[in-house]
Order: C-alpha cells, then structure tokens, then sequence
C-alpha cells in the first residue's frame, strides 16, 4: 500500500515534537517521588507494552546469557543510568538547557565510536565536535568562568553531560546488539526491564522511600513519558529511519533541543543571554556537521 505524500513529514514532526516536549514532562518527576524510582515506573511501564508489541509482532524474545548480558548493559546505560543522571540534573537545569546538553550525544557517539567500534572520524566531524563542546561552554560560561563546584548550574552541567555519555554508551551496546542480528523491539524490551530493575534495586541499595504521587501532573507526564517518550517516538524514529535514511531521520535530534527551549522560555522563565543564543548556534552547527555528510563531487566526464 502507497503511504501519503505526508506520512514521512508527519513522523518527523510527531518524533520532533514529543522528544522536544518530553524534557518539560519530565520536571513533573522531580519532588516526591525519588528519581531512581520515578525512572523505574517509565521504564517498566515501557517494557510491558514493548514486550506485548515485539511478541505481536513475532520478534524473538528467548536469548543466551552472553546476549542478556549485552541487553543488560544497553539498559544500565541507556534506559535507567543515563536518565537517572538527567532526572538528578533537572532540579538545577531547566529543561531546553537539559535537551541542548542532550544533542551532544551524536557528539560523543564519534568518541564512543572509535574507542568500542574503530570508527574512524572526519575533520568535518572533529570540527562538529569542537564546536559543539564550545557552544556547551557559552551557555553554561557563567558556571565555566568561575568553575565553582558548589555552583548548582555547574553541578547540573557535569551530571547532564555525564547521563548524556551514558546515552552514547547505551547506542554503542545497541549497535552491537543489533550487529549479531538481534531483533531490535526485542532488545528495547528486554532493555528497558533490566533499566527498571536496575533502578529499584538503586532505590533499595538507596533506602529511598517506595513511595508514588498520585497528583494529576506526575501521573500524566509519567504515562506521557513512559507511552510516548519511551515507546511511540521510538517506533515513529524507527520507520522514518527505514524510509528516509540514518542521515535525515538524525536530524530530529538536532531539532527537539529548539522546542524545548522554547516551551522553557516561556513555561520556567529562561533568560535568553547573548552567550546563551551564541552557545545554541554552536551546539547546532556541530551537531548539523556531524549528522550530515557532504555532497559528493560529480565524477569526471571522460571524452
């Protein structure tokens, strides 16, 4: 069947839009609920429609201990760890600033990339990923000028710049995964569960209490987060990268940052500063580097 001339923009948009918004859900985390735990809900939640959804779909779920053990490092760090460390860092952040620290990910990808899978980086790469550490520094320069480590900014830069790496991590074990062939709904599914144990098992080691708030603003952003964060814009990412390629799918990871700063202007007050704006340029310039390849020069017309 021939989709619409605007299923392949709608996905882009609905993928940039609910990753975009979900930093601001995830501040109604924050406050009762210790954070360890309020990630263990997302991603329990998440696991239980991914498992329904890779069974319906026929996806092989039974897998060896070495592979477990490859799932279970996928959820350390990209589906408990890593978010543990953003929910810890939104209490001093607000949430654009949180999502441009975020989109360094594609930056520390080349890093992660030559160490775990000898990936060789470009000079237009090396440029992207100076320029985007800068761009990291201008928005945080107040913080990066006077490097006080009591400062609540610099403490919520190195804990997102720390969940961020995780993230990157957490892709390299999923690439792995998927290079032997696993079944990628699979992976996510077993991913997320070892993610949510992970994080009660925190929670106990923690002494944190098992608590749950039932108040209208955690309950909705926890089922926004854990159904659409966690599962839609996964699926709606998945297929854009089947029908429009790696290249032009990754640019919702450039995008998202820019809605989240605007919903953070005006929702928790953001103060645009002439560093900030200039930090934002820089961050998205790397990133645009990095994600994009340049056009290949025509071969040459042999008379």
């Amino acid at each position: 069947m021939q989709k619409s001339p605007l299923f392949d923009p709608a996905l882009y948009v609905f993928t940039v839009l609910v990753w975009g918004t979900s930093w601001i859900a995830m501040t109604f985390q924050i406050g009762v609920v210790a954070q360890e735990l309020s990630v263990a809900y997302r991603f329990a939640a998440a696991a239980l429609i991914v498992f329904a959804w890779a069974f319906a779909a026929k996806q092989g779920l039974r897998f060896g201990l070495r592979r477990h053990l490859l799932l279970m490092a996928m959820g350390l760090f990209m589906f408990s760890l890593n978010f543990y460390l953003f929910y810890t860092a939104a209490a001093y952040l607000t949430s654009g600033l949180l999502a441009v620290i975020f989109s360094m990910t594609a930056v520390m990808n080349i890093v992660n990339g030559r160490l775990f899978l000898a990936r060789r980086s470009t000079p237009r790469i090396i440029m992207g990923a100076v320029l985007g550490a800068v761009g990291v520094a201008a928005l945080f320069w107040p913080e990066v000028s006077s490097l006080d480590l009591a400062d609540k900014g610099l403490t919520g830069l190195l804990l997102s710049l720390a969940g961020t790496y995780c993230f990157s991590l957490g892709n390299i074990t999923s690439a792995r995964a998927q290079s032997e062939g696993l079944p990628l709904l699979s992976c996510n599914a077993w991913g997320m569960a070892y993610g949510a144990v992970i994080m009660f098992a925190l929670a106990l080691i923690t002494g944190a209490p098992f608590t749950f708030d039932p108040g209208l603003g955690y309950v909705v952003s926890l089922f926004y987060l854990a159904i659409f964060g966690s599962v839609f814009a996964f699926a709606a990412y998945l297929t854009l990268l089947g029908r429009i390629g790696a290249d032009r799918a990754a640019y919702a990871t450039v995008l998202f940052p820019l809605v989240a700063l605007a919903i953070s202007t005006v929702v928790e007050d953001y103060v645009w500063t002439a560093p900030a704006l200039a930090g934002v340029v820089l961050v998205l310039i790397g990133n645009l580097l990095v994600l994009t390849r340049p056009r290949a020069k025509p071969a040459p017309t042999v008379a």
